[in-house]
């Protein structure tokens, strides 16, 4: 057993490093530990991995010092336009549309690959004294006690900290030993994630299409002519599109996409993953807190996963930091309920919200089909709707947390 430290984080994905150099820019001591070696997902090669990243989350990444190492390979989001498809291609009925000249704050949002992401995350841990990456190891027990966290790795070491926080997944390790259960479902969904190439720019414009099968997404990345492809499929049907071989692979994406930005080729890898809704019915528990996918898991459609992540970051960043300088026991239950209810509401609304979507949208009910275009055109023309929708959309409504504000802790 090491010295104590004042928390030690199970998981090195992105919200787990965000958290750490939140915490350490701060003044606190931090332990990362991640399963996967270090540079596992540090990949120089395209695979078409990417994020779609709100206003205030490019906030967050600016105040832990790494929006400067990628800001120059992410893709400004200009616009968004949203419709409702045909049973065979994305040919919409009717398209909704947000455009970034409508927020004083610039672009609607940014996507960025997952390499660049990750690689600056770790660069900056590793280059932060507060900061222990621990990598290619796994938490295998915690326990709670004489006020503290301990955790034990499959090596055999313990750590020792105020607070322990899981952020691994939705699968957390961390919740089930820490007695935190599930509530969720699965959607009969799978998510068919690739990259293209196309010869017609995209001009920074993320659409999405909603389908009978479930939504497709085609997201702007670097250089004006690559998109990634987040396209929620009936499991059947996915299973049977994720094992065809390339060619015909990207002849059904073709097919869907309706010769939107003309002609397109592969780029990258493929993948494919089941889609579930996952809500932790407690957000903390003695000594711990969740975040992230760990506290929700949500469907992929409006591109929200990391965004919710991020600000359970800051949001914990802040109650912890707070709660230091006032000489409190950052890891005490009083402390820790704040951050839960300044985030397990909000988080909860929003998966609920975009399950209902997801529902309303995923199907061919020709009275759900009208009722959805009526509601599409009502918000495209109602301006402070809009306007409001799109505010949400960026990561700058309800009760935001400092460091999302551009503010430091």
């Amino acid at each position: 057993m090491e010295d104590v430290l004042d928390v030690v984080i199970a998981g090195g994905g992105l919200t787990g490093p965000g958290l750490a150099l939140a915490l350490a820019d701060a003044g606190l001591s931090v332990a990362v530990v991640d399963a996967r070696p270090e540079r596992t997902r540090a990949a120089e090669g395209f695979d078409g991995r990417a994020y779609s990243l709100a206003v205030a989350s490019k906030r967050l990444l600016s105040a832990v010092g790494v929006w400067d190492a990628v800001g120059d390979q992410a893709e400004p989001i200009l616009r968004v336009e949203a419709g409702d498809g045909t049973a065979s291609g994305t040919n919409p009925s009717y398209f909704l549309a947000f455009d970034s000249a409508d927020l004083e704050e610039g672009p609607m949002g940014f996507m960025l690959e997952d390499r660049y992401l990750y690689a600056a995350l770790v660069a900056r841990m590793r280059d932060h004294p507060r900061v222990r990456l621990v990598a290619g190891r796994t938490v295998v027990a915690q326990g709670a006690d004489r006020g503290l966290a301990e955790v034990t790795l499959d090596d055999g070491c313990k750590l020792a900290s105020r607070v322990l926080v899981g952020c691994d997944g939705r699968g957390s390790g961390t919740a089930t030993r820490a007695g935190i259960s599930r509530t969720g479902w699965r959607y009969g969904q799978t998510a068919l994630v690739c990259a293209v190439e196309h010869p017609a720019p995209h001009q920074g414009i993320a659409r999405q299409v909603f389908l009978a099968g479930g939504p497709l997404a085609m997201l702007p990345l670097k250089g004006g002519h690559h998109s990634s492809i987040v396209w929620s499929e009936q499991e059947d049907l996915a299973r049977i599109i994720a094992a065809l071989p390339d060619a015909d692979y990207l002849g059904v994406v073709s097919d869907r996409l309706q010769g939107l930005l003309g002609a397109v080729t592969l780029a990258g890898a493929r993948f494919s993953y089941p889609l579930s809704l996952s809500l932790a019915n407690r957000f903390v528990a003695p000594r711990v807190a969740l975040v992230g996918d760990a506290a929700h898991g949500v469907h992929p459609i409006a591109g929200q996963g990391l965004n919710l992540g991020l600000r359970d970051v800051g949001a914990l960043a802040e109650v912890l930091v707070a709660a230091r300088r006032r000489g409190e026991d950052i890891g005490a239950a009083d402390v820790l309920g704040r951050y839960e209810r300044w985030r397990r509401s909000d988080a909860t609304l929003l998966a609920l919200g975009m399950d209902a979507v997801n529902r309303l949208f995923s199907n061919e009910n020709n009275l759900l089909r009208a009722a959805r275009t009526i509601g599409l055109r009502a918000v495209g023309s109602v301006p402070a709707l809009r306007r409001a929708f799109q505010r949400e959309a960026a990561g700058l409504s309800g009760d935001v947390p400092r460091l999302l504000t551009g503010r430091p802790l």
